[in-house]
């Protein structure tokens, strides 16, 4: 594998954008609306090209993808893995943000060969980094990951839950009929991630979310010993633009509990 680049100097450059690009717009937005109707802000545009600048600057010889690009260019630099790769949201969260509501983050992954090696989550509000590298652990500004597991039942846990993208039948049962004692849903998928590597929820549940929202997250939770699979069973990550659902929790007891309920055979 190629050097990696180094943790500390990508993380300056994230946490420095963040703060000089999106804490000082956060209580005044810009905003439009994209053609799915998802809330785009002058934040996202700002943020997207001062660290797309930064990490050129640096590390000339990686590709860059974006959520903010157009889809012909996305399908190009995906399906290239004859270099390295950055996958960056620069605004997870946006309509959090939008509406003033202090959740969202920055997520960056590094792919290498169709691999996540690198991930790199910072919320800017709380000023909590998290990072990770392939076999080399996760971190929470500067303190591993993993070393408070939750323990118990899935019926006294908080399920994290993004509800919008689920089908009509599950959402349904999991209103009616709660394995969890109580849900939560953050807006930003990135901090889903991180939030359950943390420990601070027990069971996650997403129907479709994309690379550049999961990529950096899934590698921390799987770095801080966490596990995660599709609705089907299948591993959440994939070097593809199609959205991918996700199951996860840090405990494995809590992860196969979880996973029963759903009806999930292959995990």
């Amino acid at each position: 594998m190629q050097t990696l680049p180094e943790l500390q100097t990508l993380q300056q450059i994230v946490i420095d954008a963040a703060r000089e690009e999106l804490l000082p717009r956060f209580t005044y937005v810009e905003r439009s609306h994209k053609a799915d109707g998802s809330v785009l802000t002058e934040a996202d545009l700002v943020m997207q090209q001062r660290i797309q600048t930064a990490l050129r600057q640096r590390w000339p010889g990686i590709g860059f993808l974006c959520e903010e690009m157009d889809a012909d260019e996305q399908q190009r630099l995906i399906t290239d893995h004859s270099r390295q790769l950055w996958v960056l949201d620069p605004l997870d969260g946006t309509s959090n943000f939008a509406a003033g509501l202090p959740v969202f983050s920055t997520s960056l992954a590094l792919l290498h060969e169709g691999e996540v090696v690198l991930g790199l989550v910072y919320d800017p509000v709380r000023d909590e980094c998290f990072s990770a590298r392939k076999n080399g652990g996760a971190h929470l500004n500067g303190q591993a990951l993993g070393q408070h597991r939750p323990q118990g039942p899935l019926a006294k846990g908080i399920g994290l839950v993004d509800f919008k993208r689920l089908a009509p039948e599950l959402a349904t049962r999991l209103v009616c009929d709660m394995p969890y004692a109580s849900q939560r849903s953050l807006g930003s998928v990135a901090l889903d991630w991180c939030w359950v590597a943390a420990g601070r929820c027990h069971a996650y549940l997403h129907g479709k979310q994309k690379l550049w929202d999961y990529g950096a997250g899934w590698l921390i939770l799987s770095e801080a010993g966490g596990y995660s699979c599709t609705l089907s069973g299948e591993t959440v990550f994939l070097p593809s633009l199609e959205p991918r659902s996700a199951v996860a929790a840090l405990d494995l007891e809590l992860f196969l509990a979880w996973s029963r309920w759903l009806g999930i055979r292959s995990t």
